[in-house]
């Protein structure tokens, strides 16, 4: 079936599947991948396969309370705490731009495991007696893994999901990040009146890490990869056993193909769309980043709490961004991809000029701006998974979500170690607008440049 045959067919609502099954299956009376029933085996891929975005969210955030501790304990200058802070950052960019080539190349079932493995080490190492070097090494170590994690995980959960219900199953990864963000300004607000707090903080990521590790190991390779690199009769074995004898890979876009690799992402046209992926999500991440990284001092600064008062203004606003995730994961389809992003966008910049343009504002005021801003990040924050995997095909897929991710980073780096630095020059109000700045840099590209995948194939969508 070609793409012209292909952009004719009527989006189907979610959950609604054709009755006699998709052109490219119908001679075998066989569904698709992309019209396979929602498994419960299928949620829980979803589910460990979420679990680095709930690390990310969980390490990131933990270590703005734990700073609180280590800055006293160990004298630290401001640079000092920029340094540990961006440390994990820059590990991401690495990680994700390294993991997700790897990814393409051997596979994404053994990079599933062994990342996991490694942020577990790194957590205990964390826990030691370590000097501020130390801990920005073993912080950027983490920070590899975790942004391998992300290209390796939303690979399996775009390649085994239905495409029906690929936004809600991306945007479990999205609630899982804020939900890890929320879990550790919990845990910073038990652990940091404790002596040592900071250490129990840090090496308390080993927890999830043992069951992610256990759920990870029954996850199979994913059959569009295998059916990538040839290995057609591996692929109908995975297939056979997760979604059962009526699913089939016949009508799937993906043949055959031995090479992925950097120079295939930017042939073929990719390369507008990795720049634009990039700068999008460095628009949305690098104000959310420098929010959660330097929570209690970002809170202190509104007025909204002291030292544990501080910390648990961060949960609160944590909340918002996870509860504005929920609703977000139906209005991509619903409502679709890009008018909820453009929507997103302006609603989040609006709550961040409120902040920084009245910081002394009644606190009614300052919280509802920044709910405003956090409730509608849930749509953006999905998308920055979910568009990445759609708009590239299997060969080269971890790769380009890689890079995406990777260039986001280079902002987020340079802005967490900057962010303390310029509050401490210009006062949280110039922050903010900063901040709000590249959030509307993000709707303007958006306005000109975001894509409609909803109810497409990843054929369609990879050639779009």
């Amino acid at each position: 079936m070609d793409d012209s045959s292909k952009r004719k067919r009527n989006v189907m609502p979610s959950d609604e599947v054709p009755a006699g099954g998709s052109e490219g299956s119908a001679k075998s009376g066989k569904k698709t991948l992309d019209e396979a029933a929602m498994t419960p085996f299928l949620r829980e891929i979803t589910l460990v396969s979420s679990g680095g975005a709930f690390l990310d969210g969980y390490v990131l955030s933990l270590i703005g309370v734990a700073l609180t501790q280590i800055t006293a304990q160990m004298s630290l200058t401001t640079h000092w705490t920029a340094a540990i802070g961006a440390s994990v950052l820059l590990g991401i960019l690495v990680g994700s731009i390294a993991g997700g080539y790897l990814t393409d190349i051997i596979g994404r079932k053994k990079m599933f495991v062994l990342d996991i493995i490694a942020i577990a080490l790194f957590s205990a190492l964390s826990m030691t007696d370590a000097t501020p070097m130390q801990l920005v090494i073993y912080r950027f170590f983490i920070g590899v893994f975790v942004g391998a994690d992300y290209p390796i995980a939303t690979s399996l959960i775009t390649e085994f999901t239905p495409k029906h219900h690929r936004a809600i199953s991306m945007g479990m990864v999205s609630a899982a990040w804020y939900l890890g963000a929320t879990v550790a300004a919990l845990v910073g607000f038990c652990l940091c009146d404790v002596d040592n707090g900071w250490k129990l903080m840090l090496g308390s990521a080993i927890i999830p890490c043992v069951f992610l590790l256990i759920g990870r190991c029954k996850v199979p390779e994913s059959p569009l990869w295998l059916k990538s690199k040839g290995r057609e009769e591996e692929a109908l074995k995975v297939v056979l056993r997760v979604y059962g004898a009526d699913v089939t890979l016949e009508g799937e876009e993906e043949a055959p193909k031995a090479k992925a690799g950097f120079a295939e992402v930017f042939s073929k046209g990719y390369a507008a769309r990795i720049v634009f992926l990039g700068i999008l999500t460095l628009c949305q991440v690098v104000p959310m980043y420098a929010i959660y990284t330097f929570g209690p001092q970002i809170m202190t600064a509104f007025g909204l709490g002291v030292g544990k008062s501080a910390i648990l203004g961060e949960s609160v606003l944590s909340l918002f961004f996870l509860v504005g995730s929920l609703p977000a994961m139906f209005w991509l389809n619903s409502m679709g991809r890009r008018p909820l992003l453009i929507r997103s966008l302006f609603l989040m910049a609006v709550g961040l000029v409120v902040l920084g343009l009245f910081p002394t504002a009644p606190l009614p005021v300052i919280i509802c701006a920044f709910g405003l801003y956090a409730f509608f990040s849930g749509g953006p924050g999905i998308l920055q998974w979910l568009y990445p995997n759609e708009l590239f095909p299997t060969e080269v897929r971890a790769t380009a979500v890689g890079l995406a991710i990777g260039i986001s980073r280079v902002g987020t780096i340079v802005a967490t170690y900057g962010t303390p630095i310029f509050m401490a020059a210009f006062g949280i109000g110039p922050t903010m607008l900063v901040a709000a700045g590249l959030v509307i840099l993000g709707l303007v590209l958006s306005i000109f440049m975001a894509p409609e995948t909803a109810g497409k194939s990843l054929g369609e969508t990879s050639s779009l």
